[in-house]
């Protein structure tokens, strides 16, 4: 199915206008987390209605989204788009005016959940606009354009947060206002046009889909405050998953094992801890797998030490498999003995090397382009849109790497980045001066 007529708008301005639009429900989902602390400070709010500032929202969002997506086939996807965006700008307002004193934590959960609400009618209808605005051979881009830049926004929050929150933190929540009125401007001069058909809702499927997915979501998210133990949490997760006619009397089990029992297989709960510990197991082997195949390549081609491209008797990469192995067990040995910072310190490792990879990737990108001048591929043909998406992108990142070091929880990302970067290079020097000599010593023998 073709495109559905745009009204005269641009297809990429109407992109553009979806993905302000949902930019919003993607930062606010981690934006809040690292104004948590502050925000509880200022508002004297108990550790409960903190956690429930943020879940409120997530809550609201997954309870909802079911009913945003019917209500805008049958109302109209421009509508809802436009309705979720006032919606949730001025809910993100309003929890930036919470005011102090005993009525601030009923206040902020509460347009908490209207942001939320807002979201779950915003974001399928935007999903749909750009379903239908593109020709089906152009819809895989659009699709990947829409998510990979919302969903990148995602890690831009915390970054984001903790710079607002040093000014103050309801600034988190005001932020959304400047995206949204952008989101509208754009709505409203590229007029998306969508087909919607009006219908009959299902309002009391509607309320048993909510009510079942916030009932789940409300357990998974008290666990952590109430524990497991609770038969709260259990009857809310089973109520919510299970049809409340085959609950039976067996509220401690998980709806997972009520699976397995309601097809009569014994031992419910061993056989799902066994599916557990084997599924770990299994992430563990992927990744020795990976790092040793690609230390063995590097040595097979010359560029880490030999030994690490040695085979077995049976074929086995045996020292590239030791070597992956010890950085599994000191990955071990820094949770064991710096259990407090081990989190933050490998998570601003990985944060480093993530962005590294991609600020390498746009490098690359920049210097393919330049040799293409000497075939006869047009530029346009490999990206129409470069290289300035290339160079924004670039120093975007660069940005927001650098910008790491004025926040507090995320300065470790180049306190100890910067020295592993500092350390491989070194060893690539080493290597390439060592291969130098050799490479020179062999030409004049061989001369």
């Amino acid at each position: 199915m073709g495109g559905s007529d745009t009204g005269g708008g641009s297809r990429n301005l109407i992109l553009a206008a979806m993905i302000f639009a949902v930019a919003m429900t993607f930062i606010d989902q981690t934006i809040v987390s690292i104004a948590a602390p502050e925000i509880q400070k200022q508002l004297h709010l108990t550790s409960t209605g903190t956690q429930w500032a943020i879940n409120a929202y997530l809550l609201s969002l997954a309870a909802l989204f079911a009913f945003g997506g019917r209500l805008a086939d049958t109302v109209g996807h421009r509508k809802m788009v436009t309705l979720g965006v006032i919606l949730f700008a001025g809910a993100s307002a309003m929890c930036g005016l919470t005011p102090k004193g005993s009525i601030a934590e009923a206040w902020i959960v509460t347009f908490r959940v209207i942001q939320g609400a807002g979201g779950a009618i915003m974001f399928p209808a935007a999903l749909a606009i750009v379903v239908q605005t593109f020709e089906l051979r152009e819809r895989g881009k659009a699709l990947a354009i829409f998510f990979g830049i919302a969903g990148g926004l995602t890690a831009v929050g915390p970054i984001l947060g903790g710079y607002l929150t040093q000014w103050t933190w309801r600034a988190i929540f005001w932020v959304n206002i400047p995206v949204a009125v952008i989101a509208l401007i754009l709505i409203v001069i590229s007029k998306p046009s969508t087909l919607h058909r009006p219908a009959r809702m299902d309002y009391k499927g509607l309320v048993l889909i909510a009510g079942g997915v916030a009932l789940s979501v409300f357990g998974f998210q008290q666990s952590n405050i109430w524990g497991w133990h609770n038969p709260i949490i259990w009857l809310a997760i089973v109520v919510g998953v299970v049809p409340w006619n085959q609950i039976g009397d067996k509220l401690e089990a998980s709806p997972f094992v009520r699976v397995f029992d309601a097809v009569h297989i014994p031992y419910a709960g061993e056989v799902m801890n066994f599916v557990v510990l084997t599924s770990a197991l299994s992430s563990v082997n992927c990744n020795l797998y990976l790092t040793s195949r690609m230390l063995f390549s590097l040595a097979r081609g010359g560029y880490a030490p030999r030994q690490l491209g040695r085979l077995s008797r049976r074929g086995t990469p045996v020292a590239a498999l030791l070597v992956s192995s010890a950085g599994m067990f000191a990955a071990f040995f820094v949770d064991r003995w710096f259990h407090s910072t081990a989190y933050v310190y490998m998570l601003g490792a990985a944060f480093f090397g993530g962005i590294f990879v991609w600020l390498m990737i746009f490098i690359t990108h920049l210097a393919f382009r330049r040799s293409t001048a000497r075939w006869a591929i047009p530029p346009a043909r490999i990206a129409p849109s470069g290289p300035w998406t290339t160079l924004f992108g670039l120093a975007a990142l660069t940005a927001v790497l650098i910008s790491t070091w004025w926040v507090p929880g995320l300065r470790i990302t180049l306190t100890s980045g910067l020295p592993w970067l500092a350390f491989i290079s070194l060893c690539y020097l080493v290597w390439r001066r060592t291969r130098s000599g050799k490479l020179s010593n062999g030409a004049v023998q061989h001369g």
